[in-house]
């Protein structure tokens, strides 16, 4: 927010996975002048399909933002500006306002378990998540590191638990972005991470007892 002010740029604020998540009693999209939500299903607010939303304070970004989602129409047929068509249908809409209403219930049951798995996985090869001070995290991913990740991964999975990479392949190597010309070694500490980091399962309405498994499972890796 320093250098937003200082240089007078506009802020975008990332928050695709971060629905109630805050810093100093504020909460994440109320930072910047957007903040740019996700409903895709397996976010901690997901719809039943593709969605998002953008929040803002600002009424002139919120009428272009409007624009924007409706071909550039703000009345039917008389198209003032580019737009794309980008609605959130109804049905979705209905969905999240039924799952907005308990999301409480399934933010408090994602927190304990996160809460089971810092206290007391104690391997001491795998590292754990840390929360900033003066913050509450919402844990969209549980995910830990690994110096032996695919070992780990395949160690799992042969007691039956599935683990994701989110993401193997970090985005300045993709085929998408070769143009921009960089290697191996260009983001050392990207790639590094790319190689080390593994999720552990956390989904609405996991239990305790599942979680315990995890755990016991995961201290006995060596």
């Amino acid at each position: 927010m320093r250098i937003k002010n200082k240089y007078n740029l506009f802020l975008v604020e990332d928050c695709a996975q971060s629905h109630g998540a805050s810093y100093k009693n504020q909460m994440t999209g109320t930072f910047g002048d957007i903040g740019c939500f996700s409903f895709y299903p397996t976010k901690n607010l997901g719809a039943y399909g593709d969605g998002g939303c953008i929040t803002t304070n600002n009424y002139e970004i919120a009428n272009k933002i409007k624009l924007l989602r409706n071909y550039g129409s703000s009345k039917k047929y008389f198209n003032e500006i580019q737009g794309f068509n980008s609605r959130l249908d109804e049905l979705q809409a209905g969905l999240l306002n039924i799952k907005l209403s308990k999301y409480n219930i399934l933010l408090t049951n994602r927190l304990k378990i996160a809460n089971y798995y810092l206290k007391n996985i104690k391997n001491p090869l795998l590292l754990l998540p840390k929360i900033q001070d003066h913050s509450i995290h919402v844990f969209h991913l549980f995910v830990i590191q690994s110096e032996s990740r695919d070992k780990l991964q395949a160690y799992l999975e042969s007691f039956g638990i599935g683990t994701i990479i989110h993401y193997p392949i970090p985005p300045h190597l993709s085929s998408a972005y070769k143009e921009l010309g960089y290697t191996i070694g260009s983001f050392p500490i990207t790639e590094k991470f790319s190689k080390t980091i593994l999720s552990l399962p956390l989904f609405d309405f996991m239990t305790i007892r599942e979680a315990k498994y995890i755990v016991k499972v995961l201290n006995s890796f060596e």
